[in-house]
């Protein structure tokens, strides 16, 4: 093939600072900044050199010379192809170090990498920038040169400090070790600066990006990331003698089934126990196929961290209840090159793929099941949207409606004739739009109008916050403050989200996290940005429900929930309530209070049996018991001090006996009109809450301009003695 005219086609610049990047070997995982952007940009920057509108392609990176790393990082040049090549440029020490220490060297990357490219006699026609230090480095070249930028963010500032946060990082030490305040500004300058904002799915756009002031979603395309079809493709037929095949297999009574194939980490979120209890509850399921539940590796699951922990242990706990000894398969290791065997070994099997996640930004599992010849079954959250609705190739289901899952399943694996035209489906619909190739189609095609000057993109003015975060939050109950007035409840929503770059909203409910999760779904209330579940016990962050680790440590101070039951087994009038129901960190009873004993004999009784707990009558029928460091309003608290936020720029709104802590002390407080009133009587004399006139959300909507909450956040005359 004749070598490429650079003089003739596009010049394309991408620019990826950090990490460890070369061509061959990519030594992905060997360090947080060596991830899946690396492999990214290497294999997008090659199949747009394959594309023949495209003559040359230089990937800018910072150049390495370090005795601890390869010497391949220290070559400023390296080819990736015909007119491809890795360009290094020198900025700051000469050693590797991480992301977060080059914000001070990145002005000099990108005044050697001005120089560099006017050294090269030819300016690029686009600039591509990668991650939040590309995107700084990305503004100020294609300032100084004059040329279009284009951005890809990866992975954005905003969430990562929620997961941070979550983590059980203080807010002083994100800044400290991350740089986020550095980090947020760089990516809001480079979505002010560019011209285009390339994203993965429609859900990166409306719920993470939207968390920024320079958001302006007429100038962002979705382009999903192209999978390897030389490594996910159908199967040949070999698969069945592969080491991982024999694995799988001696879990099963009778092999030669359909699978069912599940394949994640160990997370809660990915919700596996109900995968399994929809498997165990359906007779026609167990008769027509196999489970298979690849999830994680591990040797010894009581080394494992505590999430892992629960996550298979109930795993365990559900395969022994529902008795599917023989039915299930949970193999306890396999490598990354087996992956693609086991999902060939589940089509090869007539079998479905099956991504249950309570919510899912991407869905890269699904790309490279369908890559297989996999029909899907997937969560009706985030990426499975994009990828079934451009696929046609499965069926998307609400992850907590085991009905729903089953009868999905049921579909696919019952009907020849509907699996394989899904199956055809799903591997035309792969090859045309998630292949690296339909990826550097599609971008070509979406840049072209740009440098044809005819993309006549809107120009939003926008103005900056004075504040980097949130300085206001907005917490309700769910029951008694959301469900009884739709029309009210719709304008409740349509406010918080007109006005979600300025409060925090949360939620804090006494049901479990699936429990409101699905009455969320089903009133229409937007996942918020802080969930606080089971009456104050788990604390999850939006935008991917990141589990609050630090939180769980916190509370599990002198918990023993086992203690607790037996002391009150015997009680009359008290009933524990389905499992559920329950939770690791949250005892619950039915309590008729005819036949049972006063909240404070109960008390008295753990008290002589040495519990230091926290006890909660709600709706006068509900006892729940959880650790003496939890409640709804130490939760609140918590998450005050953690993304500090003053309690008195917190507008709590309650109704009921689970909601008083929440709404005593400095919050400003509200008190919706259908409020429980025997269990709330005491506040009736509490300073700073405003008692409103109106039920439900319009109760809320009433407090919110009663304190002004929206514009001052101030503390009304007659609260502020």
């Amino acid at each position: 093939m004749a070598k490429k005219d650079s003089s003739q086609g596009l010049y394309l610049v991408l620019i990826s600072v950090h990490g460890l990047i070369r061509g061959h070997n990519l030594e992905l995982g060997r360090d947080p900044d060596t991830g899946g952007q690396i492999r990214y940009v290497v294999e997008l920057a090659r199949a747009l050199g394959e594309h023949p509108k495209v003559a040359r392609i230089d990937l800018l990176t910072r150049r390495i010379v370090d005795s601890n790393v390869s010497a391949d990082y220290a070559r400023p040049q390296e080819s990736l192809g015909d007119g491809v090549n890795i360009v290094r440029i020198d900025a700051g020490p000469d050693a590797y170090v991480r992301k977060e220490e080059l914000w001070d060297h990145l002005d000099t990357f990108a005044d050697n990498a001005v120089e560099y490219l006017r050294a090269a006699g030819q300016s690029p026609d686009v600039i591509h920038s990668h991650y939040a230090d590309a995107g700084y480095v990305g503004t100020r070249v294609a300032a100084l040169l004059g040329r279009p930028q284009v951005h890809t963010g990866h992975s954005l500032g905003r969430v990562k400090r929620r997961r941070l946060l979550a983590a059980g990082l203080k807010t002083v030490q994100v800044e400290e070790q991350y740089n986020m305040s550095r980090r947020i500004d760089a990516e809001e300058t480079a979505l002010g600066a560019t011209e285009l904002v390339i994203a993965s799915t429609h859900n990166e756009i409306d719920d993470q990006y939207a968390r920024y002031d320079f958001y302006q979603p007429e100038k962002m395309r979705v382009i999903p990331p192209g999978t390897d079809l030389n490594i996910f493709s159908p199967p040949t037929g070999d698969e069945a003698g592969a080491p991982i095949a024999a694995q799988i297999n001696r879990f099963l009574r009778d092999p030669d089934k359909p699978m069912i194939l599940a394949l994640s980490r160990p997370d809660e979120r990915k919700n596996i126990a109900t995968l399994i209890k929809c498997y165990g509850e359906s007779d026609e399921l167990q008769k027509v196929a196999n489970l298979v539940i690849v999830a994680g590796n591990r040797n010894d699951i009581q080394e494992m961290d505590s999430s892992a922990q629960r996550v298979l242990t109930e795993i365990i706990l559900l395969i022994d209840q529902y008795d599917l000894y023989g039915k299930v398969a949970y193999p306890k290791h396999h490598s990354p090159d087996e992956v693609p065997v086991i999902y060939r070994l589940t089509a090869a099997s007539s079998g479905v793929f099956i991504n249950p996640a309570l919510t899912e930004p991407f869905g890269l599992t699904l790309i490279e099941a369908a890559a297989s010849g996999l029909p899907i079954v997937a969560t009706e959250d985030g990426g499975p949207q994009d990828i079934v609705a451009t696929c046609n190739n499965g069926i998307l289901i609400d992850p907590l409606d085991e009905n729903a899952m089953a009868k999905a399943l049921l579909k696919i694996l019952s009907d020849a004739a509907v699996w394989r035209r899904l199956s055809h489906n799903g591997l035309k619909g792969v090859h045309e739009n998630y292949s690296w190739q339909a990826h550097a189609r599609r971008f070509i095609d979406t840049i072209t109008p740009l440098l044809e000057g005819t993309a006549n993109l809107p120009r939003t003015p926008r103005v900056r916050r004075p504040m980097l975060y949130h300085d206001r939050a907005l917490f309700t109950d769910i029951d008694q403050n959301l469900l009884g007035d739709p029309r009210a409840l719709s304008d409740l929503v349509d406010l918080i989200l007109e006005n979600r770059k300025c409060i925090s909203f949360g939620i804090a409910t006494g049901r479990s996290l699936e429990s409101a999760l699905a009455v969320m779904k089903r009133y229409g209330i937007p996942l918020p940005d802080v969930l606080i579940t089971s009456v104050g016990t788990e604390i999850y962050y939006a935008p991917q429900l990141s589990v609050d680790k630090s939180w769980a440590r916190h509370i599990d101070y002198m918990w023993n929930p086992a203690v607790v039951r037996d002391t009150l087994a015997e009680i009359p009038g008290l009933e524990l309530q389905p499992r559920r129901e329950r939770s690791r960190f949250k005892v619950s009873y039915y309590i008729n209070p005819r036949k049972a004993p006063s909240i404070d004999e109960i008390n008295s009784l753990l008290h002589q049996a040495d519990q230091s707990v926290n006890t909660f009558l709600s709706f006068g029928q509900y006892l729940d018991i959880v650790p003496v460091r939890a409640s709804k309003g130490l939760a609140l608290r918590y998450f005050s001090t953690l993304w500090d936020i003053p309690l008195d720029h917190i507008l709590a709104a309650g109704g009921t006996g689970t909601d008083e802590d929440m709404m005593r002390g400095n919050t400003l407080a509200a008190v919706v009109a259908n409020r429980h009133d025997e269990e709330l009587e005491q506040l009736a004399d509490a300073d700073r809450i405003y008692f409103a006139t109106r039920a439900y959300a319009a109760g809320i909507m009433e407090a919110i301009a009663h304190y002004d909450f929206l514009d001052a956040c101030r503390i009304p005359a007659e609260f502020d003695a």
